[in-house]
């Protein structure tokens, strides 16, 4: 248990808390899931993608996410990977600014349970 008076949260865990809420507070819109470009060879031996060199097909923008615990895979326009991949960024960075409020709140309830 802490001890009585003594903040188990401290000045540099209440900074970097305030730091992740700005970064979260200024947060756009966000997509969440992978975003894949795809280039590969067909099944057709005949193919231009099995020439000398190959010329594989794609490339193909894939986006895989879970809806309902089911993986979605959906493919995206260079348009809309262009129009929307600053979305999947953020989403990128939502997910590790909660990874850090969480890591600094198990470190807090650590000190305290300990």
């Amino acid at each position: 248990m802490a001890q009585q008076g003594k903040d188990p949260i401290g000045k540099r865990r209440r900074a970097k808390q305030a730091r992740i809420a700005v970064a979260l507070g200024q947060a756009g819109f966000a997509l969440p899931g992978t975003v894949l470009v795809r280039s590969y060879a067909c099944g057709k031996q005949n193919c231009r993608c099995h020439a000398d060199p190959p010329r594989l097909h794609g490339p193909y923008i894939q986006w895989t996410r879970k809806v309902d615990q089911k993986t979605v895979t959906r493919k995206l326009t260079e348009e809309q990977w262009g129009r929307y991949r600053d979305w999947f960024d953020n989403a990128k960075r939502l997910r590790q600014l909660l990874s850090d409020l969480e890591t600094i709140s198990m470190e807090i309830f650590e000190q305290d349970a300990g």
